[in-house]
C-alpha cells in the first residue's frame, strides 16, 4: 500500500540522479504583506518546499503555482492558497550541493488544519516528475506522525482494510 511522506521527509527522484525534495516547516504564519480579504476568518499557515541537488550537474527547476496542491481536513478540501504572497522557484538552475526553497502561504478553517496534505509536481529541465505527497498537521514538528488522509484511523474502511492486510501478512509469515 502506498503511504505518503511525512512533512519533513526527503523524497528522492530516481529519474534525476541526486535530486531530492521535501515539504517542511508547516507552521502558523501571517503573510508578509497583510491578509488577503478572501481569507477573512481563516487561519493562515506557511509551508516550505526545498529542492536539493546532490548530483553532478546543474538542473533547471520550476516550482510555480499550479504545481503545488494543498488539501486540508478529513474530507481533503482545497486550502485557500495566497499566490500573491507566496514565493516560487521559477526557472532556477540548482547547482550541485545547492538548494532552492519555495514558500507557500495558505489558509483554512482552524479545525481542518489538524490534517494537511501537500502534493508537489516538479518540472526539471522541461520534464515533469511524478507527483509526490506529504502529510502533516499544523503545530506538529517535522517528522511527527500525522495521520494522512485516507490512511490509518481508529474507524472507517481504510482502517479495516489496513488491519486486514496486516493480519494476512502476519499469517503468511507465521
Amino acid at each position: 500500500m502506498y503511504e505518503p511522506n511525512v512533512v519533513g521527509d526527503w523524497q528522492e527522484y530516481d529519474e534525476h540522479a541526486g535530486l531530492r525534495v521535501r515539504v517542511h516547516r508547516l507552521e502558523p504564519a501571517e503573510p508578509p504583506r497583510g491578509r488577503d480579504d478572501a481569507a477573512e476568518g481563516l487561519t493562515y499557515f506557511r509551508v516550505r518546499v526545498t529542492v536539493e541537488n546532490r548530483g553532478g550537474r546543474h538542473l533547471g527547476i520550476h516550482l510555480e503555482d499550479g504545481q503545488i496542491d494543498v488539501r486540508i481536513g478529513a474530507e481533503g478540501e482545497s486550502a485557500f492558497l495566497d499566490w500573491r504572497n507566496s514565493q516560487f522557484i521559477e526557472g532556477f538552475d540548482v547547482y550541485p550541493l545547492r538548494r532552492a526553497t519555495a514558500v507557500l502561504y495558505g489558509a483554512g478553517p482552524e479545525a481542518s488544519l489538524s490534517q494537511v496534505d501537500v502534493q508537489v509536481q516538479l518540472r526539471v529541465d522541461e520534464e515533469w516528475t511524478d507527483r509526490r505527497l506529504w502529510s502533516g498537521a499544523l503545530g506538529l514538528p517535522d517528522g511527527a506522525g500525522a495521520t494522512p488522509c485516507g490512511t490509518v484511523r481508529d474507524e472507517g474502511v481504510a482502517h479495516q482494510v489496513s488491519a486486514f492486510l496486516r493480519g494476512q501478512s502476519e499469517e503468511g509469515t507465521a
